[in-house]
């Protein structure tokens, strides 16, 4: 089996080191072990539009990474406009962000289909595709329909919304079909996975039995599949960190007081503004914190030329002003903000150092930063984790403090209660969490998407032969559907 996986973009590595979390972060070590091959955009355009043709091919331990530069007619539309103006926001949901235009539908469809043409190089009688997230929504699709037969799997990294929510999204109904093409769609919670089924059974009328959709083509398999982390890697890794210069000198500038944390991307999913005003109810609630405690953010910028990212950072620059001037002294600051990036190994001895992991945002698919903080401490003297309940992570990690980030007093008790927490509560927490992390690693994900991919290709039901809505298998389908409901 090789198996192909396709993203929008491809990671590029530095020293062996990762970008910071998300998709990069998992992908990296399991392409560079598994000896797959890794397709995505270059990160470059080109005025062709000759399908098929690599800027780059290059090894990744046992593994591959092959870049193409994409057409440049297409690409804004298709990134800019539909992907992160249209299905970012409401998979996110925040319909009211929504904001595209006909074309950008059109560059949508034609990136994907100019994607299906590249990857018709690796359609060999070994080749299984795993497509990630939703750029790639239709890709499935417009594989078939250059005949590609081989097993296709798609895995959606964000959230997916409540149906009401996904029907702000123009043209949803087509791309929902469109993603049927697929034998496996994979969510990260039951709860993503529920509001597909929501979707297809009372927007579309298409019955779903068992986690199973059956059309005249082929049977699409829906599943869950929480994504994890590398933990002994990632906590090797923390240990290194804490001798780096960046992490010594934030240690020595503690000078004593406790540090609280949060890394982001600069994104209106990751609940930064209600984060920095929970941080203010704090200081307004517990005055004696105050010189003692401190709040490091990193917002890595992201997708600036939208204008929601743009009115993110310019709130989040007055947010800090304010909170600053009103609790700062000559000496000190409440708040210290970064709007930069950081490699994986420097964050890790962040994690490390910090007391408390501060993660809240609005809306996740997982949200990898809380895993990885969990994997970065100290077993003899580790941080809590303070979680948003409505983080996919929450499902795992439910020994975090869990707080509702809409609840700006209720983030702050939270956080109050992590800085006073015993360090035998802080052991009995941690290890119960280090054990889920363990339990699903990013190698038992990536390991079990593939062996459900390969099942449905083996299931006696498989439907790609006879292609007919009359065939007994559809008929038995269609039969169990209807006394279900």
């Amino acid at each position: 089996m090789t198996v192909i996986v396709v993203s929008n973009r491809v990671a590029r590595t530095k020293s062996d080191e990762p970008v910071a979390g998300g998709l990069a972060a998992a992908l990296i070590p399991m392409v560079k072990d598994s000896g797959a091959i890794w397709v995505g955009s270059s990160g470059q355009t080109a005025e062709s539009e000759q399908n098929g043709s690599f800027a780059k091919i290059e090894t990744l331990g046992t593994g591959a990474l092959a870049t193409i530069d994409m057409p440049a007619r297409h690409y804004r539309g298709y990134y800019e406009g539909f992907a992160n103006s249209a299905l970012w926001p409401a998979l996110h949901s925040r319909s009211d962000l929504i904001h595209v235009t006909a074309d950008d539908y059109a560059s949508y469809r034609e990136v994907n289909a100019f994607m299906a043409q590249a990857l018709m190089r690796f359609t060999g009688p070994t080749a299984v595709f795993w497509i990630q997230d939703y750029h790639f929504l239709p890709l499935g699709e417009e594989m078939r329909r250059l005949k590609v037969g081989r097993p296709i799997g798609f895995f959606l990294h964000t959230p997916w919304a409540d149906r009401r929510t996904m029907t702000a999204i123009p043209h949803h109904a087509e791309l929902v079909r469109a993603m049927l093409s697929y034998d496996l769609i994979g969510f990260q919670t039951d709860e993503d996975r529920q509001n597909f089924e929501d979707y297809l059974q009372l927007e579309l009328g298409i019955a779903v039995v068992d986690g199973t959709v059956a059309s005249a083509a082929r049977l699409t398999h829906l599943a869950t599949f929480p994504i994890g982390i590398d933990v002994d890697e990632f906590t090797a890794r923390a240990t290194k960190a804490s001798t780096r210069p960046e992490v010594s000198r934030l240690r020595a500038s503690l000078q004593g007081a406790k540090l609280v944390l949060g890394v982001d991307r600069l994104d209106y999913s990751k609940g930064l503004c209600g984060r920095l005003r929970a941080f203010d109810r704090l200081l307004e609630t517990e005055p004696q914190l105050k010189r003692n405690v401190s709040l490091l953010q990193i917002a890595v910028p992201t997708r600036g030329n939208i204008r929601a990212y743009r009115e993110l950072k310019a709130e989040l620059s007055a947010l800090v002003g304010e909170v600053n001037g009103r609790h700062g002294e000559v000496d000190w600051i409440p708040i210290r903000y970064l709007n930069k990036s950081f490699s994986q190994l420097t964050l890790a001895g962040f994690y490390r150092t910090a007391h408390v992991g501060l993660v809240t945002p609005l809306h996740d698919g997982m949200n990898l930063v809380a895993k990885e903080y969990v994997a970065a401490q100290n077993p003899f003297d580790p941080g809590v984790l303070v979680l948003s309940s409505f983080a996919g992570a929450a499902k795992e990690l439910d020994a975090a403090l869990l707080v509702n980030p809409n609840d700006a007093d209720n983030v702050a008790r939270q956080i109050a209660a992590a800085l006073r927490m015993s360090l035998e509560e802080r052991r009995e927490r941690w290890h119960a969490m280090v054990d889920r992390l363990r339990a699903h690693s990013v190698q038992n994900w990536f390991a079990d998407f593939l062996r459900a991919l390969g099942d449905t290709r083996r299931a006696p039901a498989r439907l790609a032969a006879s292609r007919s809505a009359n065939s007994p298998v559809v008929v038995d389908f269609v039969n169990r559907a209807a006394q279900r409901h």
